[in-house]
């Protein structure tokens, strides 16, 4: 185990939501009904090969806009994709998960990060989805009246990888990383399918979702965007919370390079008036420093938790955990950066051009 110490918040998480993940009670009361069990098609009646590349339009540089139709989902699906420089040669990818807002509101990998310039000389392919607001990129019980039919799970792991690897001559090799929601959804996905992800990047995570300040955290997620967690995992007695908490099978991820950070919600050098995304406006600046730091120290405790889990099953994993810094997308950005030489090493292309 090895340390090194060196958005908008409010659009992920609330401040009254962030309270509600400090409560640790159980929440079954306060939950409204759960939806019925779906009776359409789920992941068990289709295969990857029902979904297909339905369109593909070239942006900036080698920035590529890609619909993919998910049969798992029943929609299509825009994906962005940097294309590796080399198209000769076969690449591997980075698949990059958007947070809560699944990308929407600006707040995304390609609109609030520098990752067409930073990838724009390594011989990789880099995958941003967009969509799944809320969803924990997860396989969803039954559908929601809000937000629809999930089955994150079956397109990231079954139907997105090998039609990347088709369209873009990857190699094969595969990691995943993400901010926030996304950065549990990381080690989720991996769980779910072994081997498909050499390496995981969690970027301000917290990765224990079925104890009760867990399943509460979970909740204040889907329920900002006017979902219901009971039609994900279903009450919170239900087996599937136990099952889709990467703490719990964290024995599971030997072999998989981890690289984990979080800042402490203390005030870092990109908490400022002119900080990325902040541009001299007040409103968004005490926004990041209260909500965003509350946040990020909720977090910080949770990853804590994950080193000591790791290191007790004596588990290999990098662990960045900075002396300050909010929930924002200054620090992702820079957390992207310091994990890419671990996520290069795994996925054997140079992390350099």
């Amino acid at each position: 185990m090895r340390a090194r110490t060196t958005g908008r918040p409010g659009a992920i998480i609330t401040s009254i939501a962030v309270a509600l993940a400090l409560a640790a009670t159980p929440l079954s009361p306060a939950w409204p009904a759960a939806t019925a069990e779906p009776t359409a098609r789920t992941p068990d009646t289709v295969t990857a090969d029902d979904a297909r590349v339905v369109g593909i339009e070239p942006g900036t540089g080698r920035l590529t806009d890609v619909r993919i139709h998910s049969a798992a989902m029943g929609t299509t699906i825009p994906v962005k994709v940097i294309r590796a420089p080399d198209n000769s040669a076969p690449a591997p990818t980075l698949y990059l998960l958007n947070g809560a807002s699944g990308g929407s509101e600006g707040s995304n990998w390609t609109d609030r990060t520098d990752i067409e310039d930073f990838f724009r000389d390594k011989q990789v392919n880099v995958v941003v989805p967009m969509g799944g607001e809320g969803s924990y990129f997860a396989d969803w019980r039954t559908d929601d009246p809000v937000l629809g039919r999930q089955r994150w799970t079956t397109f990231l792991t079954r139907e997105l990888p090998p039609l990347i690897d088709a369209t873009f001559a990857g190699n094969g090799a595969n990691a995943v990383a993400g901010i926030s929601m996304a950065a549990t959804s990381v080690f989720q996905l991996a769980l779910n399918a072994p081997g498909l992800y050499r390496a995981v990047g969690s970027y301000s995570g917290c990765v224990r979702t079925s104890d009760p300040q867990g399943q509460a955290m979970v909740a204040a997620v889907v329920t900002r965007w006017r979902g219901n967690a009971l039609n994900m995992w279903g009450p919170p007695t239900d087996p599937r919370w136990a099952a889709n908490d990467p703490y719990l099978h964290a024995d599971q991820l030997r072999g998989t390079a981890i690289y984990v950070s979080t800042g402490t919600g203390m005030p870092g050098p990109f908490d400022r008036p002119g900080g990325p995304g902040i541009d001299g406006n007040r409103d968004k600046l005490v926004s990041q420093l209260v909500t965003g730091g509350f946040l990020e120290a909720i977090i910080n405790q949770c990853a804590h938790d994950l080193s000591d889990r790791l290191r007790a099953l004596n588990i290999p994993a990098t662990f960045d955990f900075r002396p300050s810094g909010t929930h924002s997308w200054g620090y992702w950005q820079e957390d992207l950066h310091n994990s890419w030489p671990l996520i290069a090493a795994a996925l054997a292309t140079p992390a350099t051009g």
